[in-house]
């Protein structure tokens, strides 16, 4: 059985609280405009969708709602190992996107808001491998 958070402190902190709130948010409201208007996200870096292209943004909806309550439901969590996992996830999932755009980058040219894209997707890696770190000092682990 994987050791808990403490009763008193079941979270690690109010700013892991906030992240895990606004990381969940964000995501949602992604997949929200996602499945509500398809074509809207790509457009604005250029790529049009047609009417059978939406299945792709269907299937990122469903991924990007899944995320979000993912994150939100992190809140709750009490056991170290399982937030740990939860942080791990969003930072591989982050930094995973990331590079991909800078792939898809380096096959297209320059594009300003994949740039953007990719720094906020790095600074919220960041952010979650700091509140990583505050879940794994939490109890000495």
């Amino acid at each position: 059985m994987s050791p808990t958070l403490p009763a008193s402190g079941r979270k690690p902190g109010q700013l892991l609280r906030a992240v895990l709130v606004a990381h969940g948010i964000v995501t949602l409201a992604a997949a929200v405009v996602l499945a509500v208007f398809p074509a809207a996200i790509p457009a604005t870096v250029g790529i049009e969708l047609s009417h059978e292209g939406f299945l792709l943004s269907y299937f990122l909806a469903a991924a990007e709602l899944a995320i979000g309550v993912l994150s939100i439901g992190a809140v709750r969590v009490t056991d170290r190992r399982a937030l740990t996992l939860i942080l791990d996830v969003f930072i591989l999932f982050h930094l995973a996107t990331a590079g991909l755009e800078v792939i898809y980058l380096g096959l297209t040219g320059m594009d300003t808001v994949i740039v953007v894209n990719v720094v906020i997707r790095v600074a919220v890696s960041a952010a979650f491998v700091v509140a990583r770190r505050a879940v794994g000092r939490v109890g000495g682990e």
